[in-house]
């Protein structure tokens, strides 16, 4: 990373670049128009990325549940230590029957 990037935490500026992608510089806007166009494998590295790194609450600005759950089973391999939490964050919410 190139000096004069300022990483964010703002995660509704479209222009601003999110913490965590601070070894992968890319906008806001530009992260979401990649895990809508990208090929699957790159959408998959990028929302498992998003998944591991963004704190869980900021998740859901560049996914939906319906979609996570859609593609769980090939986002696992990349989750890496983030992988435990994610099981039990989507089994609790199965148990409880909020999975679409």
């Amino acid at each position: 990373m190139g000096q004069g990037v300022a990483l964010s935490t703002d995660l509704d500026d479209v222009n601003a670049i999110p913490y965590f992608l601070w070894d992968d510089p890319m906008t806001v806007g530009e992260l979401r128009r990649l895990l809508s166009t990208a090929s699957e494998p790159e959408r998959l590295r990028l929302l498992a990325r998003v998944m591991r790194e963004a704190k869980d609450t900021e998740v859901w600005k560049f996914t939906t549940l319906k979609e996570v759950v859609a593609l769980f089973p090939r986002l696992r391999p990349l989750l890496g230590r983030r992988l435990a939490f994610w099981d039990y964050l989507l089994g609790a919410w199965g148990e409880l029957g909020l999975l679409p």
